[in-house]
This record gives C-alpha cells, structure tokens and sequence, in this order.
C-alpha cells in the first residue's frame, strides 16, 4: 500500500481509503466491521463516512454509518492509527431526500457545529481528522448537473461557512477541513478565503472521478496540483457499471443499480457502449475490468486517495488488489482512445 502526503498537512493516507455508505443500509454492524477489520489488514488506515450516510438517505438509518464505525472504533481501539474523514450535509435541492437533517441543513455556524457534535458522539471519538463540507451551499453544477445557470441566491457565504469549521479546528474537533462537489471556482474560492481572512486552508476535494467521468481534468485537476489540494476520488467504478456485471441490461441480485431506482447517473445508453468498450480492453490485457478502472484512478497525479466501497467482502478483497495493477502505456493509450470516442458520458 502506498500512502501518500494529504494536502498540506502532516498527514499521510492510504492511497485506497475505504468508502462505507453501504454500511446500515446494504451491509450491517457485522458486515461493516469485518470490511473495517480487512481493509487495515491490507494497509488502508483512512475511512471516508458522512452524517447523512447509509444511502439512500432515510430519516430512519440516518447517521447509522458513522455508529456503526464508533462501535468498532470502541471495540478495536487504536483510533490513532487511523485517519477518518466525515462530512457536513448543505443545503438540499428539491426531492434531495435530505430535508430531515437539522429540519433542513445549511452551512451556516449554528449547524456546522451541530453537527460535528453529532457525528463525534456517533463516532465515538474526540477528534475528526478530516471534516468536509459535503456539497456547496450555493445553486451550482455538482451531481451530474450540466448547464450552469446562474442565481443570486448565494445561500450561507463560504466565508461563514470557513469560519465555523476554523472554530471546529481551534476547538480540537477537527484536525482538518475538506471541500466536496465543488467546482474550480468553489475551490478557489475557499483557497482566496483562506489567506483573505486567515482561516484554515482546505486539504482536499472529494468529487467523482472514473473512466465514465472524467471531468475533474478540466479544471480541477490543475487547481489540486498547483494548490497542493488532492482530489478523494468517489465513484471511481461508476456505481460498479465498469465493473461490467451490468453489461447486457443485467440486474445482479443486492446490487446497488438493481435495489434503488435512484442510482441512474452511470446507467444511460452512453454510458454502457463506453463501459463495454473498457471492459473488452481489460480482458485483451488480461486484467479484471474492476482492477483496471481502479488502477486508472489510482495512477493519477491530481489524485491523493481513491475511495472504494463494497457490498461483500470478496468485492473489497478484489477492489483493494487494484494496488498491484500497474497500468502500461500501450492499455493508457487505448484508454485514451475510447475516451476519445465517449468523452464522459456521465458527468
């Protein structure tokens, strides 16, 4: 396993972190502690939740994920070999399934600090090490929103916004804040406020980034190099469609596509001509369709951390030996050209 520096900070992650937005949902207490106890075994010491996990978002296993986290915390002990990042819901759109959340969340201080307080006693721990705002306040382009249109309704400032999780970090309950769903404007805007008003400097984005939606390359990618803010790379398999088991209008039992409606975003007609043309090149090369998108994610400069999930331990075991795979330039040359071919076809 590879670990690698986490933005400015002294931190140093794993260059898979384990993603549980299955656990209290897809996977039970069991389940998640065995996934926690195997993926430390393989070397991951960082572990990505969120208030609002499982999904989908329901009122009644909301923050499920992160208790199920705290009782193996308080179970295993050693909370400081381990790096756990959460994150603060904003403010949702319509039908967004997230309105029971502090009666409607916002990125205001009130509930910022709300609800970190939460999600320390959920997690059983004094500190977080990594506290990210989940997506932006403001009307924006983010979960595979196209065509930007403007509002004047800013919502909660990201100066109020940065202010209350400086709190966080003064008050020893956060060692460091992240951003999510942004955009290159977003970024910047946090990075601008920062040094403006001397608050603490982002250590990462957390937004999707796979074979099927590249889009992080067109103006994030540089921001994260030059601005030492790696992205945590989400989705990185496309809700599994590239891992092919859905190739064919296939639906595998328990499988994430087949249980919930919701998850479309991957499953479009594009999407699926792209996934069959990666999956044909993995198998000419002799590889598993899953590792080699994995091992794409992985090798990326811009990337600090990807994050996986799985809904069965085998999945973990498969999806964690992507560390191995070491992807040639004749396979990213075929890559490029199927990529060239469908450009994003999810963003």
């Amino acid at each position: 396993m590879e670990y690698r520096q986490l933005g400015t900070s002294n931190l140093k992650v794993s260059q898979i972190c384990l993603g549980t937005m299955t656990f209290g949902e897809q996977n039970n207490a069991d389940d998640a502690a065995e996934q926690l106890d195997y993926a430390l075994s393989q070397g991951v010491n960082f572990i990505d939740c969120a208030e609002m996990y499982p999904v989908p978002p329901r009122p009644e296993t909301q923050g499920r994920t992160e208790a199920y986290i705290g009782r193996w915390l308080t179970a295993r002990g050693g909370r400081d070999q381990l790096i756990i990042a959460t994150k603060v819901a904003g403010r949702g759109e319509a039908n967004s399934g997230v309105g029971h959340l502090r009666s409607g969340p916002r990125l205001n201080r009130k509930q910022i600090l709300e609800a970190c307080d939460h999600s320390l006693k959920r997690l059983g721990t004094d500190y977080i090490d990594l506290y990210q705002v989940h997506w932006p306040e403001r009307h924006t382009n983010f979960f595979g929103r196209l065509g930007y249109q403007h509002s004047a309704d800013e919502g909660i400032a990201i100066a109020e916004t940065l202010s209350a999780l400086e709190e966080l970090v003064k008050l020893g309950k956060a060692r460091h804040i992240g951003i999510s769903n942004e955009t290159p404007w977003g970024m910047h805007e946090y990075l601008k406020e920062s040094v403006t008003l001397g608050k603490p400097r982002i250590v990462s984005i957390q937004n999707p980034y796979n074979l099927l939606n590249r889009t992080f390359e067109v103006g994030c990618a540089e921001m994260s190099l030059r601005e030492q803010c790696g992205l945590l790379a989400y989705s990185p398999l496309a809700f599994g469609m590239l891992s092919g088991k859905y190739l064919g209008g296939e639906k595998p039992a328990g499988a994430r596509l087949t249980l919930y409606e919701r998850f479309q975003r991957y499953a479009g007609e594009r999407s699926s001509i792209a996934t069959a043309a990666y999956v044909e090149l993995a198998r000419q090369f002799g590889l598993n369709p899953a590792q080699m998108a994995l091992a794409f994610v992985n090798q990326q400069p811009f990337v600090t951390s990807n994050i996986i999930g799985a809904t069965s331990l085998d999945q973990l075991r498969s999806n964690l030996a992507s560390v191995d795979v070491r992807l040639g330039e004749e396979l990213l040359t075929a890559i490029e050209a199927v990529h060239s071919d469908n450009p994003n076809p999810a963003p």
